[in-house]
């Protein structure tokens, strides 16, 4: 690295130099904000008549260059600066161009000359500063003069046109914007590609601009070590495609997340969102020329398929269906698994009739444990690992086979328990309300219809203040029956016409113009062959709709024959299933493990419990601790060093060194339900151990 040096913008543009944007570099993205804060800078800078003022750092690679040709850096970090002052520096040389009866100092052809063309270059070399993607003509069309050609949705177009207004405001004469941006100081540092690792220098930058996303560092450790011809021809093959296949608007944010759904998907760990970069980089650490093209072909397949999910852009109509559905009910935390399975049907592994199952089970999953009040913070972990536990021998049976046996938090409700909740939870307040109904209006529909164009309407009016007619029609205790079953599936519908129903008497809803009688909707079909509305018909429609439901959210049976292919051990045995029921246990014993199990579940949030031969095992990711129940009370071990855990009670032993059933290093045994607290410190310790 040379000796870093502190000048102007003068000191770097002037000369036959020209600063290059490699193609790893995100587009221009600096806004409004911070072209604002550089003008006030400037403004109080010359106000307060002050020397000079600094704005930063621009980090940049020299390339190799002919003694008598232009000297030509790759700048790593510092290119938004930059391009910002060019920006400011265009818009005072067109704001003298068009007012020339304007005294000043500055001729605006010196400008051009001096700080933004190499006079007698051609082509390319003839510019200061070459931007990357679809900044580079819009940048070039500014420096020629050609405003009306730039992209209207530039950046560079809307900070050019914010400079160009403000110096048009007279806040400071051109000669003063001009001796202004001369005392703006920039540290320049300039690498050797030869001596210096630019990679490891821009990552331990820190920079006053805008924070790089996680994709922006991705991108930039995948290309930036690489050979400038092998660079761009992996960019344009690979990287630039990746990135038109995510919208504009939310681009950076859409691909931080399939960049953390890809790792999961390789992993089966969810990597925090701030750390995607650095396991993508423990992951790829063997980055070279030779490898890199498989990774970003990796990447690109994945990437595809990502947005085919998200976008619902399949070539399969019934995919895309599910895929919206998907989307409706926000399970991005499915598409790690996702991701795997679809790349599955790509290469032909699992059909398309499976996939579609499987997709259809996990929507069916998600949708019943959220109506039968399951909390979803486990789900993302629940599919981070479900691929690894599927048999690729008979792909759609062992999945559903999982889905049968999860258990405690994880758990897929029953037809029992989805029913419970079905029919009497308020449905009207949750948040996948329409998603429910467009489901339930639109199965097996050839000709679904677009709830968005419709308005929810309560068949028994909401008013607190019901009239006569719904007063008798519901009976003497309309009031608990009102307030029991008026946001319950069975009283809710779909209308055009929500306004002229209101709080009309049922006769009315029926005949009126637009009324229940006159809709074609499938939801009202039981509704319009009504002659009253109470709280019998309510019940009466919920049970319908439930029957319906069980259609449309399945629950994933196999037949007695499909389980006991999985519940054959390696050599054809039959498995044996352990429960609570094959312990020893002691009246005592098993009231004080009951005490003991409800306390750890009430403590430490997602934990699954299993039962095996010797032992029950308490896990997070994997044994924070272990339970042996015995005639006397209970043996317990903590699945951490000894020598790691605060044992302020002494109430463990070291067993590090001594055979026992249970995993870890510290015993502790039971038989008091006083002791429960002192041993719930000791199992959170190891509980969190996983956790960090």
């Amino acid at each position: 690295m040379l000796p870093p040096t502190k000048g102007s913008i003068d000191e770097i543009l002037n000369g036959q130099n020209q600063f290059i944007i490699p193609v790893y570099q995100r587009a221009y993205s600096w806004e409004r904000k911070q072209c604002k804060q550089l003008w006030n800078d400037i403004v109080e800078m010359q106000k307060s008549s002050s020397y000079n003022h600094f704005i930063g750092s621009i980090v940049n690679v020299a390339e190799r260059f002919a003694p008598t040709g232009v000297k030509k850096y790759t700048i790593i970090d510092g290119q938004q600066r930059i391009t910002t002052l060019v920006l400011l520096l265009i818009a005072l040389r067109d704001y003298l161009e068009n007012h020339d009866g304007i005294e000043s100092c500055i001729k605006p052809q010196a400008i051009t000359d001096i700080y933004l063309k190499n006079m007698y270059r051609d082509d390319e070399e003839q510019y200061k500063l070459i931007l990357s993607q679809g900044d580079k003509q819009n940048l070039k069309n500014l420096i020629e003069g050609y405003v009306d050609r730039v992209d209207e949705n530039s950046r560079l177009l809307h900070n050019y046109q914010y400079f160009y207004n403000s110096i048009a405001k007279n806040v400071l004469s051109p000669d003063k914007i001009y001796e202004s941006i001369g005392k703006l100081e920039i540290v320049n540092i300039t690498l050797e590609r030869e001596r210096d690792n630019p990679q490891q220098i821009f990552e331990s930058l820190n920079s006053t601009g805008m924070d790089l996303s996680q994709s922006d560092l991705i991108r930039n450790y995948v290309l930036m070590g690489l050979d400038p011809v092998i660079q761009n021809r992996i960019y344009i093959q690979y990287w630039n495609p990746i990135e038109n296949m995510f919208h504009y608007e939310n681009q950076s944010t859409l691909m931080d997340d399939f960049f953390r759904d890809y790792i999961t998907s390789i992993e089966g760990k969810i990597p925090t969102k701030a750390l995607v970069y650095e396991n993508f980089k423990r992951i790829y650490n063997d980055l070279s020329d030779d490898t890199v093209e498989d990774i970003c072909s990796s990447i690109y397949k994945s990437a595809r398929l990502y947005t085919n999910m998200h976008y619902a852009r399949d070539e399969s109509m019934e995919l895309n269906s599910l895929f919206r559905d998907i989307k409706s009910l926000k399970m991005n935390v499915a598409y790690p698994f996702f991701l795997n399975v679809y790349s599955d049907y790509k290469k032909g592994i699992v059909n398309k009739e499976e996939f579609i199952e499987i997709l259809g089970y996990s929507e069916s999953y998600v949708f019943r444990r959220a109506v039968c009040n399951i909390p979803t913070n486990s789900l993302n972990k629940t599919f981070a690992t479900l691929y690894e536990e599927l048999d690729k021998t008979n792909y759609l049976n062992s999945f559903k086979y999982v889905l049968i046996n999860l258990d405690t938090y994880k758990v897929f409700p029953s037809d029992t328990m989805f029913h419970e909740y079905f029919i009497s939870k308020d449905m009207y307040n949750i948040r996948t309300r329409m998603y429910l109904l467009s489901k339930l209006e639109n199965f097996d529909n050839k000709a679904p219809i677009q709830v968005e164009n419709f308005t929810i309407e309560h068949i028994m009016p909401q008013n607190k203040k019901l009239n006569k007619y719904w007063k008798d029609a519901l009976g003497e205790d309309w009031k608990v029956i009102q307030k029991d079953y008026l946001h319950t599936i069975g009283n809710l519908t779909l209308t055009a016409y929500n306004s002229e129903m209101s709080d009309r008497d049922f006769n009315d809803k029926l005949d009126i113009k637009g009324g229940f009688k006159e809709s074609a909707l499938r939801l009202n079909r039981y509704v319009i062959k009504q002659d009253t509305w109470n709280k019998d018909k309510i019940k009466e429609r919920a049970e319908k709709l439930y029957e319906l439901s069980l259609k449309i959210w399945k629950y994933p049976y196999l037949s007695n024959e499909e389980l006991a292919y999985f519940e054959k051990d390696l050599n054809g045995e039959d498995k044996i299933i352990y429960s609570i029921k094959s312990y020893s246990f002691s009246e005592f014993s098993k009231e004080l493990y009951e005490k003991l199990n409800q306390n750890i579940l009430d403590s430490f949030p997602n934990t699954k419990v299993e039962y095996t031969k010797n032992y029950i095992a308490y896990k997070y990711e994997t044994n924070y601790c272990d339970i042996i129940p015995q005639q006397q009370g209970l043996k317990i071990y903590i699945n951490m060093n000894f020598d790691e855990i605060d044992d302020p009670d002494k109430i463990g032993r070291n067993v590090s060194n001594i055979g026992t059933w249970g995993n870890g290093d510290m015993e502790i045994s039971i038989n008091s339900a006083n002791q429960i607290p002192s041993i719930l410190y000791i199992i959170g310790q190891s509980y969190d151990n996983q956790l960090n």
